[in-house]
């Protein structure tokens, strides 16, 4: 039995817990995998998306301590690092921003000890503004290289010819540290053929890089995110990336297909989110009733029906509507009708013998029975990544252990 809870207005409201417990596994089975292939490297977090919708408020101090890299894409999400660290007096870690910024962000960055990204042109212009900040030491920067995703980044054949050139000038305020790139399809196939080339592409892009800048030190090489973590031993480099399996959530199923293949077993990931909801009432509908909006439902026999205070404003899709189930008291109760911006009707008839408030379990487990963010997925039509991002900032996020 779960703990009926109540947000800020007294009111009923549901809300996520996240398992300290379950995220220090997943470090473990991910820093393992490294050290199996003659490791060590570093672990990097990727905490973008609001920490992939669990709240970086409460994921970041948890994760501070187990990793060694902290990846964002905002520049405001990364200086709260230095934020907590400077208010816990904790040791500074590795932070980069892994997306785009304006120059007097790019200063900022620079005078917090924040390493960032060169992915394209606008980076000529930022220089100045770095030169006239007269800061204390070069903003530390990673060049992204394009091996085939088409989004940011430089081609080899851009390095070559000459489209870095204005690094070699600005070594002063700018030093290049390391160098990264990104899969395009390591997680919808089972072989990696096109990821391979990937590989391939970045070796060429190392390269170009070595020649064309007076490099002052061993550039740290990145990039493995989640699926090639986990499937492809190659391309972890120095660093790993890792974003949806630092949270216990696969990349996709045929990610996990590919791990008991290239690994000879499937490695342990655990959820660390579940998302609870408490009844806001429970009655008795009689046989015939209609239930929700548009109709959709009719009730084919009297049927204690529990509405729950949450919809597709927290996050959880209309088009579930007909399709998911929760759970109460150990056993999974549809939804009936549509699913509303603010609620949701379950059929309880079965999973309890009266009228008491009570708690369903929207993703977690309840006894034996358990539902995951792929199940919504599934049913929603999307893919994990989207569902679980898209759970409400606004949700009560409680840290268990």
């Amino acid at each position: 039995m779960h703990e009926v809870t109540a947000g800020a207005s007294g009111k009923v409201a549901s809300w996520l817990e996240l398992s300290a417990g379950a995220l220090a596994a997943n470090v473990t089975t991910l820093r393992k995998l490294s050290a199996d292939a003659g490791g060590p490297r570093a672990l990097g977090a990727v905490l973008k998306g609001n920490a992939y919708g669990h709240g970086l408020t409460q994921m970041l101090p948890l994760v501070h301590p187990l990793v060694d890299v902290l990846y964002f894409i905002t520049p405001g999400d990364a200086l709260t690092v230095r934020a907590l660290e400077q208010a816990r007096g904790l040791p500074r870690k590795q932070v980069l921003v892994i997306g785009a910024m304006d120059a007097e962000e790019a200063v900022a960055l620079a005078r917090a000890g924040v390493e960032v990204v060169v992915a394209d042109g606008s980076w000529e212009n930022i220089v100045a503004e770095l030169r006239r900040a007269k800061l204390e030491h070069p903003l530390r920067a990673h060049v992204h290289v394009d091996t085939g995703l088409g989004r940011e980044g430089f081609t080899p054949g851009q390095i070559a010819g000459g489209e870095l050139d204005f690094l070699r000038e600005a070594s002063d305020v700018l030093r290049v540290v390391g160098a990264l790139s990104h899969f395009a399809n390591t997680e919808d196939v089972t072989e990696q053929t096109y990821a391979e080339t990937q590989v391939d592409v970045f070796e060429g892009g190392l390269m170009a890089l070595r020649a064309s800048l007076p490099v002052q030190e061993p550039l740290q090489r990145h990039m493995a995110a989640s699926a090639a973590t986990l499937v492809l031993p190659r391309a972890r480099y120095d660093a790993q990336r890792v974003g949806i399996s630092l949270y216990g959530l696969w990349p996709s199923t045929e990610t996990r297909l590919s791990a008991r293949l290239v690994l000879g077993r499937v490695p342990e990931l655990r959820p660390v989110l579940s998302w609870r909801c408490p009844s806001q009432v429970v009655k008795w509908l009689p046989a015939g009733s209609y239930v929700g909006y548009g109709c959709t439902y009719r009730c084919p026999e009297a049927t204690r029906v529990a509405v729950l205070p949450v919809g597709y404003f927290d996050g959880y899709p209309r088009l579930l509507s007909g399709k998911a189930h929760v759970l109460v008291n150990g056993r999974r109760c549809p939804v009936l009708g549509r699913v509303m911006m603010n609620h949701i009707i379950v059929d309880v008839t079965r999973a309890t013998h009266d009228e008491r408030p009570l708690t369903a379990t929207l993703i977690g487990k309840d006894s034996d029975e358990h539902l995951h963010v792929e199940n919504l997925a599934d049913w929603a039509q999307t893919i994990n990544y989207e569902l679980a991002t898209r759970l409400g900032a606004h949700l009560r996020r409680v840290v268990v252990p």
